[in-house]
């Protein structure tokens, strides 16, 4: 089963994305994605291999951002492919049976091409515009999800991505999304993660707008 929230970390540095990496683990993440970018190698590996041992501590899931072959090599969980990255039929060579690979999406074409080549999840977006996608991807919102998905009638788990804030959380579950990924408002405070697996889960915003519900009848 793929996890429902997902942190996809941030830094200016290697240091501060593993920085960031353990917080999330200390708060309760239950899967990661290392995300660098325009970096040698040798570093993503390095960094890589850090950041597989903060996971394991903490029995918390890692994915690579784009580097399937460093994935492979340091034992992660898998690899997220963008657009632009690998095409997944190719890191599935490379990755072991239990290695999960994961896709980038922005329309019902995109989501069906992935199908096709057999990823294990896919990551939908982006909700709302976010700067750390440099693409020019249409921005989806609520109903870009509804439409989507209604259409796309797939098992393999949706995950939502771009600029989602905890407000967010009830109204795009309901769009039939497995869940979400995060990263600027969790690195804001990682304290969040807990409200997020909550909200994610149906937790106490949907009881409170019950509780209220039911009063104005």
């Amino acid at each position: 089963m793929i996890p429902k929230l997902h942190y996809i970390s941030q830094g200016q540095t290697p240091e501060e994305h593993l920085e960031h990496i353990q917080k999330a683990c200390t708060a309760g993440a239950e899967l990661v994605q290392l995300r660098l970018k325009k970096l040698p190698g040798k570093v993503v590996w390095e960094t890589a291999k850090k950041a597989r041992e903060i996971t394991e501590k903490y029995q918390t899931r890692l994915i690579i951002n784009d580097f399937y072959k460093i994935a492979a090599s340091v034992k992660a969980d898998g690899v997220h492919l963008g657009k632009t990255d690998t095409c997944p039929t190719v890191a599935r060579k490379e990755l072991a049976s239990w290695q999960i690979i994961g896709g980038t999406a922005n329309t019902l074409e995109d989501c069906e091409a992935l199908l096709d080549k057999k990823v294990d999840y896919i990551g939908l977006g982006p909700f709302r515009f976010t700067k750390t996608k440099e693409n020019l991807s249409p921005i989806l919102g609520l109903n870009g999800y509804l439409t989507i998905l209604e259409e796309l009638k797939s098992q393999v788990p949706v995950i939502a991505i771009g600029g989602i804030v905890l407000e967010d959380v009830t109204e795009l579950m309901k769009t039939g999304v497995h869940g979400i990924a995060v990263s600027g408002e969790i690195t804001r405070n990682f304290n969040s993660i807990s409200e997020f697996k909550k909200l994610i889960n149906g937790g106490p915003l949907d009881e409170q707008r019950w509780i209220s519900d039911e009063k104005i009848k």
